[in-house]
Formats: structure tokens, C-alpha cells, sequence
């Protein structure tokens, strides 16, 4: 069973998952109404990836027989001056991410839910890989600057993203 302190905590990461999947859903629809359909689908994957992360939560607090409380999800931006500035955007976000889901594990090791901290040893290590993802991109716009051609090949990169469900969802 979760205790409140851990239930609150969780509730309110699945709010910030959710929250992210709408800022990516933004993204993705301001990029596609620019023709840029590869970086659209890049974001497009992110919103599915952050819905997973919110329905891994929300599963794991059933699973330990709490509750799932869900709250209205503040608006997120709607534009963005270039592809490099949503990268840019999107690890300051990541960023931000990665301190609350390092906050939650802290708390788990703090009230001895050990359960709580296994699953999260799962985010953590997800969240590297995010940031790590998004370093690599701002390199590669920033390598290509204004060049046409070169945002045209990494538009074409990105296009080929594929959603994948996290192995940990599909366990459950």
C-alpha cells in the first residue's frame, strides 16, 4: 500500500508527464503546420512516450492499491522561432523532468518504499537517455545552422522515428 506522501508525489508526476505530452503535442502541430512533417513526427513520438510514462504511473499506483487523481493540465506554448529553439526548449524541459522524477526516487528512499524507488530506478535511467537525445539534436541543427539542404536531410532523419512502448508498460 503507498502511503499519502508517496501517492501525492506520484499524482502530481503524472500531472507533469501529462503536461509534457501536451507540450509535445504542441510542438509536434506547430512543426507540421510549418511543413516540417520529420521534426512534427520527432514530437509526435514524444507525446506518445510521455503518455506511456503518465500511464506507467497511474498503473503502478493501482497496482499498490492507491488512487489516481487526476488535475487540469496548465497550457503550454504554442510556438517556437526554430526547430533548434524546441530542442533547446524540450532539454530545458527534460532537465526539469529528470530533477522531479530524482526528487520522487529521493522521497521513495526517504519513507523506505523501496517498490516505489525500483520502478522509478526504471525513469531514471529513461531520463539520460532523453536528455542524451535532445543534446544530440541541438548539435546536429546547430552543425547545420541555416543551411537548406542540411535541414531538409534532418527533417528526413526525423521523419523515420518509429514509436516503440516502453518495455515496462508492456510488462504490466
Amino acid at each position: 500500500m503507498l502511503n499519502n506522501k508517496i501517492q501525492d508525489a506520484l499524482n502530481a508526476q503524472i500531472n507533469a508527464e501529462l503536461w509534457s505530452a501536451y507540450l509535445y503535442l504542441s510542438m509536434s502541430m506547430h512543426f507540421q503546420a510549418e511543413g516540417r512533417n520529420g521534426i512534427a513526427n520527432w514530437f509526435a513520438i514524444q507525446f506518445k512516450e510521455e503518455q506511456a510514462h503518465a500511464q506507467i504511473f497511474m498503473n503502478y499506483i493501482n497496482q499498490r492499491g492507491g488512487r489516481v487523481v487526476l488535475k487540469p493540465i496548465d497550457a503550454v506554448p504554442t510556438e517556437w522561432a526554430s526547430p533548434l529553439a524546441a530542442f533547446e526548449h524540450t532539454l530545458q524541459h527534460e532537465n526539469k523532468v529528470t530533477a522531479l522524477i530524482n526528487d520522487l526516487f529521493a522521497l521513495a528512499e526517504q519513507e523506505k518504499d523501496y517498490a516505489t524507488r525500483d520502478r522509478l530506478a526504471w525513469f531514471v535511467s529513461e531520463q539520460v537517455e532523453e536528455e542524451d537525445n535532445c543534446r544530440t539534436l541541438i548539435d546536429k541543427f546547430k552543425l547545420v545552422g541555416d543551411n537548406g539542404m542540411g535541414l531538409y536531410m534532418l527533417d528526413q532523419e526525423l521523419a523515420a522515428r518509429t514509436y516503440t512502448a516502453p518495455s515496462i508498460l508492456a510488462a504490466e
